[in-house]
């Protein structure tokens, strides 16, 4: 057994436990979204978004154990450090959002839109870790397969999630319309 397939696979694992941690803190945060509420979009590409991501995480595993490729350190290194930097983007979202932030698109009417930390400079920044992570983590362990399938697997799906998050948002924000006048009121 190779030491390279026993570390990426840890590696992996590692990321699965990132995950199931990430889960956690947005069950709670979505709840509390509700509690204050928050309306939900989007809910069909919730359980494909679940889906995809868990299945990088497999796919990646198997095609390394599978094909068994040889570790490239001129590879490996650079998308472990994007891994990791996507890591430390993805939770700097998370705070920055604080109860705000939730793998669904819950949005609680009248918070204003967040636009400190990441969100200073990108619109979703928590999708540049995802697409990021998505390329880089199966690379660490040249796992082509994976990241090719999953980056444009991703792409379809995010342009789907963002068009419902960013209608979600503006219509949020938009300010509540007037009912018309009853009639003969005047």
């Amino acid at each position: 057994m190779s030491t390279s397939l026993v570390l990426f696979t840890a590696l992996v694992a590692l990321v699965a436990l990132e995950r199931v941690a990430e889960l956690r803190v947005s069950q709670r945060n979505a709840q509390w979204s509700v509690r204050n509420g928050g309306v939900e979009s989007g809910r069909s590409h919730y359980l494909p978004m679940v889906a995809l991501h868990t299945a990088l995480l497999a796919g990646a595993v198997v095609e390394v154990w599978a094909r068994r490729p040889d570790f490239v350190p001129l590879l490996g290194f650079p998308m472990l450090a994007l891994v990791l930097g996507s890591q430390a983007l993805r939770w700097w979202c998370i705070r920055t959002l604080g109860r705000q932030w939730n793998t669904r698109v819950i949005v609680v009417p009248g918070l204003a839109l967040v636009r400190e930390g990441p969100y200073r400079w990108f619109t979703h920044p928590n999708y540049v870790a995802v697409v990021v992570e998505g390329f880089a983590l199966p690379l660490v362990g040249s796992a082509w397969i994976a990241a090719i399938c999953f980056t444009l697997l991703n792409a379809a799906l995010l342009t789907a999630r963002i068009r419902v998050e960013n209608r979600a948002l503006t219509q949020s924000a938009q300010p509540a319309r007037l009912a018309p006048p009853a009639r003969g009121a005047m």
